[in-house]
Parts: C-alpha cells; structure tokens; sequence
C-alpha cells in the first residue's frame, strides 16, 4: 500500500486550466531590467530581439488570468540564458536578471498561491546553453577540463565548424549532457528540487525528456517527489505515451496526439466522426488512469497558432476548444489564445501579447471564457466517465458524468443535418443549451434536432 500510495498523481492536475506563458513577449511590468536594445512592444518577432516581459508584468496580470479561468500558470524557462526563449541555460540556480530575480520569483509564487492557483516552470535538462560555465571550462581547457565527461564530445579541443560534440538537434549553442556521469546526475537532480524548496513552486514540464534514458527521469520523479508528492511532472512527449506514465516517471505527457485528433477531425477532414470516436477511445484507452493528467493544447511556442492553422476560421477554433475543454486532461490555452491572436511558426508564434484591446477577437475571447468557467463549474467535465453517445457522418456525441453531475457534448464541423436523433443515455429530460440559455427537452431519452446546424459545437447540461 505505501508504494501504490508513493506513485498518485497530483490530485490538482485534473481540475486546472492552464496558461503557457512566454515570459518576454507576455506583459513588461518593470522596465528597470529591460536589456539595452530592447525592441518596441509589438514589433515583428525574431529569433533574436527582446520585448521586456518579466516576472512582475506576469504578477500585473493574475486578476486578468483569474477572470480568464485560469488556475494553474506554465512558464517557459526564466533561468539565465542567452536567448530570448531561454533554452540555453547558463546558470540553473539563478533567474534571468532580464525577467527579475528569485525575490520577485517568490512573490509570483506566492501570489498564485493565494488565488488557489498553481504554477510550473520548465525543466531543459537535455542540454545547457553554452554559456554554462563547465562547457565554458572544457571549452577552454579541452580534455583537462574537470568537467570533460559532462559532455558528449567526438575530439578535443572542441569546435563548432565541424561540430564535435553531441548538440540538441545540432545547434551549436546548445551542448547535451552526458547523463551517464553521475556528477551531472547529481547536479540536475538538485535543481529539480532547489526550486520547489526556494519558491514553492508546483512541478516542472520537462523538456525534450525523450532524449534522455527513462532511468534518469525515474530518479528525477523520486528525488522530486520526496519535496512535494504533490507535484506535477509533465514531459514534452510528442508521440507515444505509454513508456512516460507507468507511474514511475511523469504524470502526464504534452497531449499532441489528441491535438492530431482535433485538427485531422476539425480542420482537414481526414476523419470523420467514427474516425474520431475510436481513435479517441483507443488513446484515452491507452492512457487509462492518467488520461486526467494529460497537457491538452491546442498550439504552443512550437507551433504555428491554432487560428492561423484554421485559417481564421473561429467557427472551427470553438470546435476544437469545446473538445479541449471537455475532454479527460488539463486543458492548456497558450497566451494569447483568447483573444485570436495568430502567427505563423517559430518566431511568429512568439509575438507579444496586445494589451491594446483594440486587435481582439472578443468573440474568440468571450467563448473561451465561457468554456473554462463551464469546466470549473463541472466536475463531471474534470473528473468523470466519458460515453459516446452517438456518431454520423460529421457528428459526434459524448457525455461526461460524475455521479448526478451530466454534461452532453455535440459537435459537427461539417455540413448542416436534418432529422437527427442523439441518444442522452440519460434518465433526465430537460437539458439547457449552456451557450444560449435554450431549453433543450429529450424524449423518451432521445435529443431531437431538425437541423442540427453546420461548424456547431453544443455543450448541455441539466436544467
């Protein structure tokens, strides 16, 4: 029993609403630390420039997230690095002078968590940047650096043109660790834990994990949970799952499979409802007790913005969120989102968020707020049992129930269909439209919806 209850995940995970923040493009709340060629809020974004954003202008806008029905916050790394997104560590234990500094990081936290909100940062412990100042030792001191085996390097001394040392996806600035030496194990181990114990933050998204053996991240969840068995480990796991959540490793994993699902239902057509409803069954079959602990986004600083991939089209972005939100695992809205921001991939996906309201989709922003309270406000949408309750062509049907807690969901991102029949598998007979306010009457168990009309997304409850 002690070692079934070592392993539960964070009891938290499945009620949060996440937020992914950029921090330099989210909100500048203290122009004090503004690097010196800080460009204009707004411009183009490059690989390159710096806007501002800091810790404080994140602290300025919880009231904003909080309205918003987010609770829980992801951070995109804010350690010292080089760059503008960060992944290129040069000091693990010290945060970005250009962000704030551990006090300003503290009261963050503790503002999070005097709302019941909850926050994780982002763990890059693949790779340094190289600026990390054992690479700079071996750099300068070759195979007599102390520090040699930290590296996975072919000769010495070490160069960039050839490279001659093992890189993330082979960019010069970003060496891999040797995770075989125990010293570097030792070193990664301590500042997973450091940061719980300095601020009290919530977990870590880990990133690239599938670049390292399994058995570094299993004692990476041990020494992590000896701090906080609450906290939430998620790994930036693109593809397969199932070796990440045996319950010795991560929580949970970056849901791009189920983002796959959406798009190729939602977006290209690829699937059609009956398509969609096994595959989802197969996933969610193949996540079993950690399905709740999933990351579900829609788009991320990886990807081009979930706008721009429909073209604009808000009509299939409420689709795709309808299914985000009430699907099993911890919805994720990346900033921005909600007020239809778009852009293209890396960089244009990272532009700065507007606080001039003036370019926002107020639709797009009302229909997210709308759904996350919605999911707040069920916990069968959190917690409960997910029955399909009918598929057609385009249309497809489910419930989530927990106890006398029901919530039917349609969705049809195809054309308009006449005369069609739902099932509730439900002994209730008065459903309200959450969207409208609408009563929705079923009869002798059934929905009827004559038309039930094209790109629709209904979420019911029980009157």
């Amino acid at each position: 029993m002690r070692n079934k209850q070592k392993w539960l995940a964070p009891s938290w995970v499945a009620d949060a609403v996440f937020y992914q923040i950029f921090p330099d493009r989210f909100c500048n709340g203290d122009v004090a630390n503004d690097p010196a060629s800080v460009a204009a809020w707004g411009d183009a974004p490059t690989r390159e420039n710096f806007f501002g954003g800091d810790l404080q202008g994140v602290i300025s806008k919880l009231d904003y997230l909080q309205d918003l029905g987010v609770n829980a916050i992801y951070l995109n790394p804010i350690f010292q690095a080089r760059t503008n997104h960060r992944y290129d560590t040069c000091d693990y234990f010290k945060v970005d002078p250009m962000l704030g500094d551990k006090a300003v990081l503290r009261e963050l936290v503790r503002q999070v968590h005097a709302r019941g909100m909850h926050i994780i940062f982002d763990g890059v412990f693949n790779h340094c940047g190289d600026g990390f100042k054992p690479f700079q030792d071996v750099m300068r001191h070759g195979a007599d650096s102390q520090f040699a085996d930290w590296f996975l390097a072919r000769s010495y001394p070490l160069t960039t043109e050839p490279l001659n040392y093992l890189s993330c996806g082979g960019c010069v600035y970003l060496p891999k660790f040797n995770h075989d030496n125990k010293q570097v194990q030792q070193f990664l181990l301590h500042v997973g834990r450091y940061w719980l114990e300095e601020t009290g933050m919530d977990g870590w998204r880990l990133d690239v994990p599938f670049k390292i053996e399994p058995s570094f991240w299993r004692k990476f969840r041990k020494a992590v949970k000896a701090v906080n068995p609450q906290a939430y480990l998620v790994g930036e796991v693109w593809r397969e799952a199932g070796p990440w959540i045996k319950g010795d490793t991560f929580d949970g994993v970056t849901n791009y499979r189920l983002r796959d699902l959406i798009f190729d239902y939602v977006n290209t057509t690829v699937l059609d409802a009956e398509d969609f409803g096994y595959e989802l069954r197969t996933l969610l079959a193949a996540h079993g007790k950690s399905a709740s602990q999933m990351l579900n986004l829609l788009d991320s600083h990886d990807t081009p913005r979930v706008l721009t991939t429909f073209n604009g089209d808000v009509e299939k972005l409420r689709i795709a969120m309808t299914l985000q939100m009430t699907l099993p695992g911890a919805p994720m809205i990346y900033y921005g989102d909600e007020v239809g921001m778009l852009g293209e991939t890396d960089p244009d996906c990272r532009r700065c968020m507007p606080w001039d309201e003036a370019p926002w989709n107020h639709e797009v922003q009302q229909f997210t707020r709308a759904l996350t309270h919605l999911r707040q406000d069920h916990p069968a949408l959190r917690c409960g049992m997910l029955t399909q309750l009918a598929f057609f062509n385009g249309v497809y049907a489910y419930k989530q129930q927990l106890e006398d807690d029901e919530v039917i969901v349609i969705v049809n991102p195809r054309e308009s269909i006449r005369g069609l029949e739902i099932p509730t598998g439900s002994q209730h007979e008065k459903w309200i439209d959450t969207a409208t306010g609408a009563p929705i009457s079923a009869k002798e168990g059934r929905l009827f919806f004559d038309p039930l009309p094209a790109g629709c997304a209904l979420v019911l409850t029980k009157a």
